[in-house]
């Protein structure tokens, strides 16, 4: 009898182990789906963007009971990674929020909770996206107004402290600007004198900081045609473009509009007391830079008009692809494919906004953020995926620099002569020299001419002296770099005793 009970009691463990095991399976395949879905939508499909909001919330509110917390985790992690599509989130969040108060609240302090620890740790684009979706959370009637303004004025305070490098009170300043585009329009129509009184502090701020690096990290020293703008100066002169035309932007996508019978009757929940945290020496926040310009519209005859430099789409726009940049720039044919699915892209003249982002990549001051040959690589793997458009677009940026070489800063000339070195080399070399042979009437010291020279010593190392002499007319053949010849040494039937290296000192 004993040893029937012992058998009956491993079996019975045996199927609870087993039991245990298939459970936690079958949550983890649910929580893999759910992320999936959550990961996805928004994205391309046969279906519209609101139809997939509205399934995914009758999914997400079914699971609400099991899997909060990992549903609360995921839509925070993807307001922070994803802030392309935050609008979309947003929504979602905002529809969740109509059918179950509780995990509306939830949420929002879970979003401060990370804002929080974001600017703890000096994670400082997180923590923008993070209070960028907070301040959509308004148009959702997920927050309040009011307690949204608080927070931002909170943060401007900031631009009061004394003692703290000016970089800190730029930042803040920044992160407030840029979050107006997507909530501006709101806080207009539901306090208008709250939202001037923040524009009025801002304007004030801008007014009385130092720009004494402005000049330093300048690629021109000249601002014609294009003036080289200190980034918080074109950012408030685009944020008042935008309050001129009452707010209206025709960039950012709103799928909550579509809902907004549902999610008007929404409770609103309101933002705790944040503060931002202390300045500390271990701190290293942004460097300030200059927004770089090389086309406008008049370089764009065919297609959609390039959005003018104080509108606020070129910012967005600009962002965007920076972002785009910065998330694939490890593989470059994911990120030219990623770069040419701009979601935007039948709107706007793209391949000029690509070419004019990347260059302002490299020649960012006083260092680019990657290494030269990523955004070379990046090029050639867009003119391989767009060769219609793409290489006419690159080589009009090219006869633009060229153009006004005369005043690019020394570190940019420096990456110009890299990255058109490497870009010849990929394509045979082949390029329309004879309608820069203008430069060879000038001084062999000019900038021009000595473009061309450094180029072609550059590309004598990617190759050999017979390819480079072949490639070029005739007429350059005073810049072409001399015929490398060996010198060995040793030849010399006259090198004596210390030319092979013996050096005999006496005793």
């Amino acid at each position: 009898m004993s040893r029937r009970r012992a058998h009956d009691t491993e079996d019975e463990g045996y199927d609870h182990r087993r039991n245990k095991r298939r459970r936690v399976s079958e949550n983890q395949e649910i929580e893999d789906r759910l992320e999936s879905l959550i990961l996805r939508v928004g994205e391309r499909s046969t279906s519209s963007v609101e139809s997939n909001l509205e399934g995914l919330v009758s999914v997400l509110e079914a699971d609400l009971g099991t899997f909060r917390l990992k549903i609360l985790r995921i839509l925070s992690d993807c307001a922070v990674r994803m802030p392309e599509k935050c609008t979309v989130y947003t929504t979602l969040v905002g529809l969740l929020n109509a059918k179950n108060y509780k995990f509306g609240g939830e949420f929002v302090d879970h979003m401060v909770k990370t804002f929080k620890e974001s600017l703890k740790l000096c994670r400082w684009d997180a923590a923008r996206y993070s209070l960028r979706f907070l301040a959509d959370l308004v148009n959702c009637h997920v927050i309040s107004a009011t307690s949204l303004l608080q927070l931002l004025d909170t943060m401007i305070d900031v631009s009061n402290e004394d003692t703290v490098p000016q970089v800190r009170r730029d930042w803040f300043v920044f992160a407030v600007l840029s979050t107006l585009p997507w909530v501006g329009r709101d806080l207009y129509e539901k306090k208008e004198s709250a939202l001037e009184s923040l524009l009025l502090r801002i304007e004030v701020y801008l007014n009385k900081r130092s720009k004494k690096h402005h000049n330093a990290l300048r690629v021109w020293s000249s601002d014609a045609p294009h003036p080289q703008e200190e980034y918080l100066d074109c950012l408030w002169a685009q944020i008042r473009k935008l309050r001129q035309d009452n707010w209206a932007e025709k960039h950012i996508p709103r799928p909550y509009l579509v809902f907004d019978s549902i999610l008007c009757e929404a409770l609103q929940h309101n933002l705790p007391q944040i503060t931002p945290p202390p300045h500390h020496d271990s701190f290293e926040y942004p460097m300030p830079w200059v927004v770089y310009r090389m086309f406008d519209y008049t370089d764009c005859p065919d297609g959609p008009n390039l959005p003018g430099a104080h509108s606020i789409e070129r910012f967005l726009i600009e962002e965007h692809l920076h972002h785009i940049i910065e998330t694939h720039h490890h593989e470059r044919k994911d990120c030219a494919a990623q770069l040419l699915n701009f979601p935007f892209k039948h709107k706007i003249p793209l391949e000029y906004c690509i070419v004019e982002m990347i260059f302002a990549e490299l020649f960012h001051m006083p260092t680019p953020r990657y290494l030269d040959i990523c955004y070379g690589s990046i090029l050639i793997e867009l003119c391989k995926l767009q060769p219609g458009t793409l290489p006419q677009v690159l080589a009009q940026a090219t006869e633009i620099l060229f153009m006004r070489i005369d005043s690019m800063n020394t570190s940019c000339f420096d990456r110009f002569v890299n990255w058109f070195s490497y870009h010849l080399s990929n394509f045979k070399f082949t390029w329309s020299w004879d309608e820069w042979d203008s430069c060879l009437l000038l001084d062999a010291e000019h900038p021009r001419p000595k473009f061309i020279q450094e180029v072609l010593q550059k590309c004598l190392r990617l190759s050999y002296h017979q390819r480079i002499t072949e490639m070029m007319p005739t007429t350059y053949a005073k810049l072409i770099p001399v015929t490398p010849v060996p010198n060995y040494k040793y030849s010399n039937e006259e090198a004596g005793v210390q030319d092979l290296g013996f050096n005999v000192s006496p005793i």
